[in-house]
Formats: structure tokens, sequence, C-alpha cells
């Protein structure tokens, strides 16, 4: 199944509702990060809430969000925007932590894994100054602690529904999310029956590895009240270039670049989102360094 994400209204108006499947992108991210299969399930979680937020803002502006926290994960990062693409980075991916008792027990325990901490939200929406809001992490299951973020920093009562199945051979089996948001409107009888619903509902990991579409969950959630309104694709996108990196190499003080050009003679720089490499000569540092002389 292709990743796409569909946006819905549902109750007369009166929800928003997201659903998304990513499993094809969780389970890119995994490849290039290597990730273990406790850090496969957060980042996942974390890479599909991020693609849900980002549709809900304008063409050309982007998020960029941060969990820092104190488990072994310690942090991960992620950008995102209206285009359905995302790209992030991990800072430990090597983490496998199961539940040891309870009813859990098996199962990736991803609480753990990334602990205590704060989530930063910083949205870029083409003005001169970039706005960052955070809140507390709550249980560190990701979605929880989405949930908490909209009703906390974007007084947005939501429900967030995360979850990523991870193979025996580490890969991805399934993923994805959904984002209920209750709109001013939404009276009291409608907030109980979807607490009802999403009491009943099984995990979403397991919809679609059952083969469910975002189409039919989002008839689950919305007890067939709902009206699409769209449908973006969903991708894990890394645009970074040589070029970019070349302008990065030119905001570098006089004293690094010289180091560069004169003892090591040249420059690799690996991309965090996608590993790529990007080779740079003794010639070429040589060029990009007389042009920061002449704008400097």
């Amino acid at each position: 199944m292709k990743d796409y994400a569909l946006i819905a209204y549902a109750y007369d108006k009166s929800v928003r509702i997201y659903v998304a499947t990513t499993t094809n992108l969780v389970e890119e991210a995994r490849q290039i990060h290597n990730t273990w299969p406790t850090a496969t399930a957060a980042f996942g979680r974390f890479l599909t809430a991020s693609a849900m937020m980002g549709l809900m803002y304008k063409k050309g502006e982007r998020i960029t969000l941060k969990i820092k926290s104190d488990g072994p994960i310690s942090s991960m990062l992620v950008e995102a925007n209206p285009e359905g693409e995302v790209r992030g980075e991990i800072n430990n991916p090597e983490v496998y932590l199961k539940y040891e008792n309870g009813p859990k027990k098996g199962k990736l325990n991803v609480g753990d894994a990334v602990g205590s901490g704060f989530l930063y939200v910083t949205k870029d929406l083409n003005m001169k100054e970039y706005f960052t809001s955070s809140s507390a992490l709550q249980t560190g299951e990701i979605g929880d602690d989405f949930t908490y973020y909209f009703a906390l920093s974007e007084q947005s009562p939501s429900s967030v529904g995360l979850g990523v199945l991870v193979n025996v051979d580490m890969s991805v089996l399934a993923s994805g999310g959904y984002i209920l948001q209750l709109m001013p409107n939404v009276s009291e009888d409608i907030i109980s029956h979807l607490e009802s619903v999403i009491a009943k509902l099984p995990p979403i990991s397991t919809l679609i590895n059952d083969g469910k579409t975002p189409e039919e969950i989002l008839a689950l959630l919305s007890d067939q009240t709902h009206q699409i309104l769209d449908k973006k694709d969903l991708s894990y996108t890394c645009r970074c270039s040589k070029e970019g990196f070349a302008r990065s190499l030119s905001a570098l003080d006089e004293e690094t670049m010289h180091d560069l050009i004169h003892e090591d003679e040249g420059a690799e720089i690996i991309c965090h989102f996608c590993h790529k490499k990007y080779h740079f000569t003794k010639p070429e540092l040589e060029i990009i360094n007389k042009s920061r002389k002449k704008r400097g």
C-alpha cells in the first residue's frame, strides 16, 4: 500500500480527522538510520505524527519537531511540510527494549526508550522570526505526548493514535496513525461517542497490517459521517544537495576553512537526514573560500 494521508471532517463538521499509513516511509527511515526495533517504533511514530501535523500548514511553510529526553534514544528531530514530505534523525538508533512483565509483556517499550523530556515544535511561517512552542512528554509513547501538546500549546483538544509493527527481521511490517481534532462546535454527546469509538478501536498498526486502508479506518473513526477534504501522498524525502552544503561551508570561519584546504585538502560531509555523502576537493574549497571572502 502506498503511503498517504486523508484529511476529513466528520460528525457534522464538528471533528477534523487525519488518517495516515506510513509503512514505506518508516521502513525507509529504518534502513537509512539502521534503527533497532524499539528505536524504529519510536522514530516511526514520531515521523508519522509529524507528517500529519505538516499537513496542517500552508504551502511554503514547514515545521521542525524535536524530542529531547533522558531515555536511551536521547533525542529525535523531524522536519515536515504541507507536501507530505518528512525527514529526520535519531540520536541513538540502537535501542531494543521490551516490557518485562504486565499486560504489555514482550511488546516494545517505547515509553522507557524515550523517557522523560520535552517536545519542541518550531514553525517557519515565512515571517521574519520562527515560532517555537513546547510541552513536557507525558508518557514517552509519542501519541499521548502529541495529544498533550495539541491541548496545551495549540489549544486544540485532540486524540492522537500512532503505531508501528516491527517484523522479526527488524523491518517495518505496518505503520500509521490518526489525529482527531475537536472543533469549537462539538457536542458533549459526540465527545462521549468518540471516546467509546477510540476505546474499542484496535491498534492502528494492527488495522493496517490487517489490510485496512486509511479510507476504512476513517470510516471506523467517523462512524461513516466523514467528508474527505484532501488526500496527500506521504514520503521520506531529503532535498539535501552539494550546493546547499557548499553554502554551509561558506559560512565557516577563516581558520576552519584554512585547515580544510591546507591540512585536510578536502572535506566530506554526510547528511544527517539521509546519510548521503558529499565530497569537496581542495580546488572546490578554494573556490568556496574566495566567494566567501568577496561577500565578506
